[in-house]
C-alpha cells in the first residue's frame, strides 16, 4: 500500500513538472521557428559584434608628447586605438644594453602594435641629450624608436625606479600593466595578446 501511494505521488510531481515546463518554456505564436527561416546573415552579426565596447583593466596611462632621436614629436595621443609596448632603458643599464638585439627584433617584426622605448637625459645617471643622440646613432639599432624624455618627467610619472621596466598600454589607453626588469620577446608578445 505504501508502496502504492510513494508511486502515485511521483507519477503526479512528474506530470506537474512536465506541465510547468511545457507552459513556461512555451514560444509566442511570433517566435515560433520557421523552418523556412535562415540564419542571421554573417553581416548583421558582424555589426551586433562591433557594438561590444572592449576595455582593459587598470588605469589611464599619463598622457605624454615627447621628441624622438630624428625631433619629431610623439604623443601618447598619436597612438590613440593602438596597444603599445613601452620600454624604459638606460644607456648605462647592462641589462638594457644586453637585450638591445632582442629588442631590435621586436621592433621590426611588431605588426599589431607598436614598440617604443623611452630614455631619460639628465635623469637617474643618463647622459646629456646630444651625447646619448651620437652615441646611440653609432650603435646601428634603426629599428628602435627612442623618445627621449629630459629630466625624467615621464619615467616619474608613471613610476619607474629601475632599468629597465615594462609598460603595457591597451588600445584604449589603458596601463595595463608595468613591470621592473627584462622581459623576453615571447613573455611580451604573450602579454599583448590578452590586452586589447
Amino acid at each position: 500500500m505504501k508502496r502504492s501511494v510513494i508511486i502515485i505521488i511521483g507519477l503526479i510531481v512528474l506530470v506537474v513538472s512536465v506541465a510547468f515546463y511545457l507552459a513556461y518554456n512555451q514560444k509566442p505564436d511570433s517566435m515560433v521557428e520557421d523552418p523556412m527561416m535562415t540564419e542571421p546573415d554573417e553581416m548583421a552579426t558582424n555589426e551586433m559584434a562591433a557594438d561590444v565596447v572592449m576595455s582593459n583593466e587598470g588605469e589611464m596611462a599619463k598622457d605624454f608628447e615627447l621628441v624622438n632621436l630624428a625631433g619629431e614629436a610623439v604623443s601618447l595621443e598619436q597612438l590613440e586605438g593602438e596597444r603599445i609596448y613601452v620600454k624604459f632603458w638606460a644607456s648605462w643599464c647592462s641589462i638594457c644594453l644586453a637585450g638591445m638585439d632582442e629588442l631590435s627584433t621586436l621592433s621590426a617584426e611588431a605588426t599589431d602594435y607598436k614598440v617604443i622605448t623611452i630614455v631619460s637625459p639628465g635623469f637617474n645617471g643618463e647622459m646629456d641629450k646630444e651625447d646619448f643622440i651620437k652615441w646611440f646613432d653609432g650603435l646601428g639599432y634603426d629599428n628602435i624608436e627612442v623618445l627621449l624624455d629630459e629630466d625624467g618627467t615621464i619615467a616619474k610619472a608613471y613610476g619607474v625606479r629601475a632599468y629597465p621596466t615594462s609598460a603595457y598600454i591597451g588600445s584604449d589607453g589603458v596601463l595595463v600593466k608595468i613591470l621592473p626588469g627584462h622581459t623576453d620577446n615571447a613573455m611580451i608578445n604573450e602579454t599583448l595578446e590578452k590586452i586589447y
